[in-house]
């Protein structure tokens, strides 16, 4: 499986008081990966029926990161998911090669016209693993 990747470049507004990207910016921005590595494969059907929601974090903060500094954020899907979740990986990494942040979240889908969970379909989770 190949992941998904995006630039992300520290902005003023991500930077908190200790000058470097504050942990709230980090979920948003894992949120923000996976919600466009959904978007980018897709299918408009599938946008239609369904909705991601996120039910855990576990987030390490490894190196901080100033305003001004890139990260290449990667995303992917391991394992295939178990009834209605899956856990998603989230890492990324400056410029320099280290590892800013690593993140592993569970999401689970959720039906849009009916606002409950259910159980991911086969090809739904076919389009994270391929």
């Amino acid at each position: 499986m190949t992941p998904y990747t995006a630039s992300i470049t520290a902005g003023p507004e991500d930077i908190d008081i200790l000058g470097h990207v504050n942990n709230a910016v980090w979920v948003k921005w894992i949120q923000d990966v996976a919600v466009a590595h959904w978007h980018a494969i897709a299918t408009p059907a599938h946008d239609a029926a369904y909705v991601w929601v996120v039910t855990r974090h576990e987030i390490d903060y490894r190196r901080s990161l100033l305003v001004g500094e890139t990260v290449t954020a990667e995303t992917w899907v391991s394992e295939p998911p178990r009834g209605a979740r899956f856990d998603r990986h989230v890492r990324f990494t400056g410029a320099d090669g280290k590892v800013r942040v690593e993140a592993k979240t569970t999401w689970a889908v959720m039906d849009r016209a009916t606002g409950r969970l259910v159980r991911v379909p086969a090809d739904l989770a076919a389009l994270f693993l391929a």
